[in-house]
């Protein structure tokens, strides 16, 4: 079986193990249990039909020279196992092609938390939102430090590390698949040292935490104008 990983929204040629087909040939693709491409070649002359159901309709193109075919603006739904069978004379060879498609990533955010007592360090937490089969990791420099991995959940992940105030080295977090990588990268010396204060790497994190502060104290407020309404109602 030949692994085949791509982005969505790319094309990808899955490619038999020959050069060029020639003489009396069947070449057929199937996906799963379907048939999804098929040509016939009889002393020159060529027959060729494609699957028309929705998710292949207008993708497929078949190359009745070598057999490959190509699939374009692939989506997560063409993720499967593919079947070439080619048939010359008497003789019929199979290959098994394992594709997997994969959304688009995310860059990740960091978000540090420094204390000044009792010793000068920072916590930092890097998070993605919202992926699937892929490893999240912290470099120092090209060093691996740590590294968490999920399979095929889209779920959310984060990975803290303790940084100390005025390091001199430069770390980065990583999240990546088999087709993609984003990076962000952390220098400590860009860190405040101030009690209790928090840094956001990602504005609209930073713009969560705000939305989030500022509707504690309305309702902070709104628990205080209640509670003046029920002493007056008592009195």
């Amino acid at each position: 079986m030949k692994p085949v990983s791509l982005t969505l929204g790319q094309s990808v040629t899955l490619n038999p193990g020959v050069t060029q087909i020639q003489g009396y040939v069947k070449i057929e693709w199937r996906f799963g249990n379907e048939r999804i491409a098929r040509i016939k070649e009889i002393n020159g002359l060529v027959s060729m039909d494609y699957n028309s159901e929705w998710k292949f309709r207008g993708r497929l193109h078949l190359n009745n020279y070598t057999g490959s075919l190509t699939i374009t603006n692939v989506g997560l739904e063409h993720t499967g196992v593919y079947e070439l069978s080619i048939t010359i004379g008497n003789e019929e060879s199979v290959e098994i092609f394992s594709v997997n498609v994969y959304t688009p990533l995310p860059v990740p955010t960091i978000v540090s938390y420094c204390h000044q007592n009792p010793i000068s360090k920072c916590s930092v937490l890097c998070s993605v939102l919202n992926v699937s089969a892929v490893s999240l990791s912290w470099y120092k420099g090209n060093s691996l430090l740590s590294s968490i991995s999920v399979s095929d959940l889209s779920i959310s992940l984060s990975l803290p590390l303790e940084v100390e105030f005025q390091d001199k080295n430069t770390y980065s977090c990583v999240v990546n698949n088999p087709t993609d990588n984003r990076t962000q990268h952390l220098d400590p010396a860009d860190l405040s040292l101030s009690s209790d204060s928090v840094h956001c790497y990602d504005t609209t994190i930073a713009v969560i935490r705000l939305v989030t502060a500022i509707l504690m104290v309305v309702a902070a407020g709104a628990a205080v104008v209640v509670l003046g309404l029920d002493v007056k109602s008592r009195i």
